[in-house]
């Protein structure tokens, strides 16, 4: 059996349709009650996921954990303290799970962390490694490293096997936020954007292939107590990904070749420097801890991947 939290959001819910395909036993831990069960997928509700919550009648029976939920990265923090909740949601109330879970003697716990981790930028060419001394500059990224060393230490404490999975962005049918903007400039032939000669270089994820590499870590002996970054394999400049999702659209980009350090001059005019690093700085990742250790390759191309994010995306409209 194995518990999922998070199991409403982006990835949790195809994590557990996945799972329960494969004839595994899923407890899926939400705030709320799941619209739809299918066979071998129970509820478990939760309020909150905080240092007193109690997850014993979830963990019971329960061989592996796949720990999603969290208080995720927002642009426009409107708290007072946002290193202090995040603390308290990442940090705080991943430990208490983990810590209730070893107790139950589950045997692994694979925490879905961030690249944010990482850094926030590469040097073109040079792509963050596994085993590279971690840069968190963030509230969200100082939280996710302080439960990645919390889990560690718990690991070395008890029998339960801790794996650490850092993504870049996922993007994949349903995807939100500035993916799905994008989507809806390409479709609606919008103002051209001075995009056009941005050479930068970006690794990203598929929803189908960060799954498929959550689930080969449940399992996989090479797996246990490592940390694995995750990505398609095959890094984008800006420019290409808005042509490529422009041609997976049916929408083709309408892109002006403006040099990024013009743009990047006068984002910090008008105070937009970090979306400039977005937009034209490199934040690659190296995949090859998941592909020697545990013979992993992403399941689906990126081309493929932006096919069927469009495809969803039409369908919805």
């Amino acid at each position: 059996m194995i518990l999922v939290t998070g199991a409403n959001g982006f990835v949790g819910r195809i994590l557990c349709v996945a799972l329960a395909h494969s004839g595994r036993t899923v407890v899926a831990a939400t705030r709320h009650t799941l619209p739809e069960m299918v066979p071998n997928i129970s509820n478990f509700k939760i309020s909150t996921l905080a240092a007193d919550t109690n997850w014993q009648h979830g963990l019971l029976g329960c061989d592996a954990i796949v720990h999603l939920a969290a208080r995720v990265h927002v642009m426009s923090d409107t708290a007072i303290d946002p290193l202090t909740e995040f603390r308290r949601v990442n940090v705080d109330g991943t430990l208490n799970l983990a810590r209730q879970a070893a107790a139950a003697g589950v045997r692994r716990f694979v925490f879905i962390s961030s690249i944010k981790v990482n850094g926030e930028s590469t040097r073109l060419g040079q792509a963050f490694a596994a085993d590279d001394v971690p840069g968190p500059q963030d509230p969200y990224s100082i939280s996710k490293h302080e439960a990645e060393l919390g889990l560690r230490q718990l690991a070395a404490e008890t029998h339960m096997e801790v794996v650490i999975i850092r993504p870049p962005l996922v993007y994949g049918p349903g995807v939100k936020a500035n993916f799905q903007r994008m989507m809806q400039w390409l479709r609606t032939g919008g103002v051209p954007l001075p995009l056009g000669a941005i050479h930068n270089k970006r690794s990203l994820i598929a929803l189908d292939n960060l799954v498929d590499l959550i689930v080969t870590c449940l399992d996989h002996p090479a797996a246990a107590n490592q940390t694995f970054l995750a990505g398609d394999g095959e890094d984008l400049s800006t420019t290409e990904l808005l042509r490529r999702m422009g041609r997976a659209l049916g929408s083709p980009a309408r892109l002006i070749p403006v040099p990024s350090w013009v743009l990047e001059v006068g984002a910090v005019l008008v105070g937009k420097r970090a979306l400039a690093l977005r937009l034209c700085g490199s934040l690659q990742v190296d995949i090859s801890q998941a592909r020697d250790l545990l013979g992993w390759k992403p399941v689906v191309t990126l081309d493929e991947a932006l096919k069927r994010t469009a495809k969803a995306y039409l369908e919805d409209k």
